[in-house]
């Protein structure tokens, strides 16, 4: 899922005792359990949205690549073949489309 505004929010004050509530993406009651914990600004909010943001953006090609990767149950029948059969037909095959997740979805 993409970063929102409360992701932002849990990353620059997580494990603080701090509890909100957002209403129309502003900051509604701000309950500090933990003294010393500033409400973050907007500033800082969207900066760390832009940051998660990035980092979700950068990792889009792993998730592609989840998606679309032979299953574990092919790659179980094609080692077994292979390994106890003889036959690595269905590892060659394997390995093919294995390859071309990767080249259609490079880093």
């Amino acid at each position: 899922m993409r970063p929102e505004i409360d992701d932002a929010i849990r990353s620059l004050v997580s494990g603080s005792g701090v509890a909100w509530s957002l209403s129309d993406g502003a900051i509604k009651n701000w309950d500090i359990n933990n003294e010393g914990i500033p409400r973050p600004t907007d500033e800082e909010i969207n900066t760390e949205l832009t940051r998660l943001q990035t980092d979700y953006d950068a990792k889009d090609y792993a998730r592609k690549r989840k998606a679309e990767y032979p299953s574990l149950n092919d790659f179980a029948e094609a080692y077994t073949e292979k390994e106890f059969g003889g036959d690595a037909t269905k590892m060659d095959a394997y390995k093919i489309k294995y390859e071309k997740v990767r080249s259609d979805n490079p880093k």
